[in-house]
Parts: C-alpha cells; structure tokens; sequence
C-alpha cells in the first residue's frame, strides 16, 4: 500500500464520483478506477459501492476514510513538525530602557523586535542605568541601553546615540535668548536631578562645571526629575538635560523653563546597547547579531 493510494480513496470518498475525484486528483477517472481496486484488492475489502449513477462507501470504505485521513494529516504535518523539534524554540527576552530614550533610538528597539520575532520576544523593562546594567550582568535582562560611561568587563558594548545637552534655565530671566555661555551661569546654582536616578556621567560633568567656574550646588534628595524643574521654575537655579525637543525629558519642564544651547561648552549625553560577552556566543547569539547590524551607525542629535 502506498500513499497515492490513501489519497486516491479519500478523494473519491469525499466526492462519490471518480469522475469529479479525477479532476481534483488532476488525473483520468480510468487510472483512478483501477487504482481504488489495487487497494481493494490488498486490502481483502470492497471500498465503494458502484453503479451506473451512484457511488456508495461500503461499510469497510466507511471504516476506512477516518484511519486514511489520519494517516495523511500525519504525514503532512511530517516538516513543520521536524522544523519544530529542531528548531530552538522563541523566548522571551528582555530589553532595558533607562528614562528619557530619544524615540529615533526607540524606533530602532521596535526595528530589533521586528527582526527576532520569529526567535525573540522582546519586551522592554525600565530602570535606572545602574539598576538595568546591574541586570544584564546577573543575567535578567537580555540587553540594555545605558547611559556612558559603564564599566564592566563582563560586559560588550556598542554607542548607539550622542545627544547634545543645554543649558535648563527660567524662561523669565533669559527670555528672547537662544543661547547662553557657562559665564551667565556662575552666579545660579547647578542643581541636578538625585544621584540615585542619574547617570554616572552627570558626576564627570558636576566636575566640569565646578572646574569651568560654577561652584554652587543644590543637592536634591528622594525626588525625581520633576524636582528639578521646581526649583528651577523658580528662578533658584539651572541644570542641564537633552537639547532636542523630541526628547523624552522635556515632558518634565514645567512652566517658565526652557532649554538652550550653550556657547562656550558642549556636553553631550552618550547611550550604548550593552549585552554580556559570554552569551553572545550562546543563547542570544541571533540577537546580538541582529542588534549589531540595526545599531551599526550611532545616532547624533
């Protein structure tokens, strides 16, 4: 018994007609006749009741389309189930997102979740930059984008955006400007966001400011970025955060503050996509791979 022949029943069982299963099966109805009595024959049963008009299962023939179905599903199935049981499997993996992702470098995490969907789930996990490189080292999280400068060797990293930082000033005191110089700035305090939610590199640039001449500080404390524009907002003080309009971080301005560019000093916010070396190689060798070809060219803003 071969598989043509299942075939070749089922399909006259289904039409009750060898000419019409003739035409489905893209063949004569006389092959097909003779075919259907092969497997009778083999079989030690009659299939089909024939007559001039009709054609009938015989109680066998009733009998046997179900096992021949089942048999046929079976073997179709036969390469999706192969490719399934030596194919890995999609997991679900994590990505870490610290606050204030520009969207250009967000549509480039949806562009990444795009492309291993078909191995990855990637879904999005927040934190600060500390908290999310602290997970992608215990093995939580897949990857991160993280504020620079991180170091850890147990770590690859590849820069992904450069974004140009200004001058968070009232808008009352420096109304009609489009600029403004580090100088303009000595007198007002330098107040940055607390320093459990801020990247490592407003440390280096808190340093900067003091060495170029802004010596006095606020220290905010159990607040969060909207802290920073309060004081602000007031006419206390100034910060400095992302420069483009389209960032994230300008959600947080209030009332009578701006963003300028500076003259005469030119901070800049770097983010790098950080993975662990020893996992590229392994479970998260197609994402790596697929992250580094959609995070080849770094974005300036």
């Amino acid at each position: 018994m071969e598989m043509l022949h299942l075939r070749y029943f089922v399909a006259v069982a289904e039409e009750l007609n060898f000419s019409a299963a003739a035409r489905k099966l893209h063949m004569a109805a006389s092959p097909l006749s003779q075919r259907i009595k092969d497997l009778e024959h083999e079989l030690g049963q009659q299939l089909f009741d024939r007559s001039t008009h009709h054609v009938t299962l015989t109680a066998a023939g009733t009998a046997l389309l179900p096992l021949a179905r089942d048999v046929l599903e079976q073997v179709s199935a036969i390469p999706w189930r192969l490719k399934e049981a030596t194919e890995p499997q999609r997991s679900t993996v994590f990505l870490g997102m610290p606050a204030g992702v520009h969207p250009d470098l967000r549509d480039r995490v949806n562009a990444l979740a795009g492309r291993v969907k078909a191995r990855y789930e990637l879904k999005r996990w927040p934190g600060t930059t500390a908290d999310l490189v602290q997970g992608v080292h215990e093995g939580k999280l897949a990857l991160t984008l993280a504020r620079l400068p991180v170091t850890d060797p147990a770590l690859e990293q590849v820069p992904v955006m450069s974004e140009r930082l200004g001058a968070v000033v009232p808008a009352d005191l420096f109304a009609g400007r489009d600029s403004v110089s580090l100088a303009e700035l000595a007198e007002f305090p330098y107040v940055a966001s607390p320093g459990e939610i801020t990247p490592a590199y407003f440390d280096q640039l808190d340093h900067q400011l003091n060495e170029l001449g802004v010596k006095k500080r606020i220290r905010l404390t159990n607040t969060g970025y909207g802290g920073t524009s309060e004081i602000i907002s007031s006419g206390e003080a100034f910060s400095i955060s992302m420069l483009d309009g389209k960032s994230p971080m300008h959600g947080y301005r209030l009332d009578n503050v701006i963003v300028l560019p500076f003259t005469d000093f030119r901070p800049q916010l770097d983010t790098g996509l950080l993975w662990r070396r020893d996992r590229s190689d392994g479970d998260l060798r197609e994402l790596v791979e697929a992250a580094k070809e959609i995070f080849a060219e770094p974005l300036t803003i």
